[in-house]
């Protein structure tokens, strides 16, 4: 049930999706620069990232 709320954040907000997950690390910084070129490689990226976990 947290991993379906953590991947609807990341939907919304990819960024914070991550954050929830795994706090300010790589995959943080990574996900805020793949936002920033795309929103939609920043949701793959942070679904990837709470589904891997």
């Amino acid at each position: 049930m947290e991993d379906l709320i953590r991947i609807l954040v990341a939907i919304i907000l990819p960024p914070l999706g991550v954050f929830l997950q795994v706090g300010l690390g790589k995959d943080f910084w990574i996900n805020i620069l793949l936002t920033l070129l795309g929103y939609i490689p920043g949701i793959v990226h942070a679904v990837w990232v709470i589904a891997r976990k």
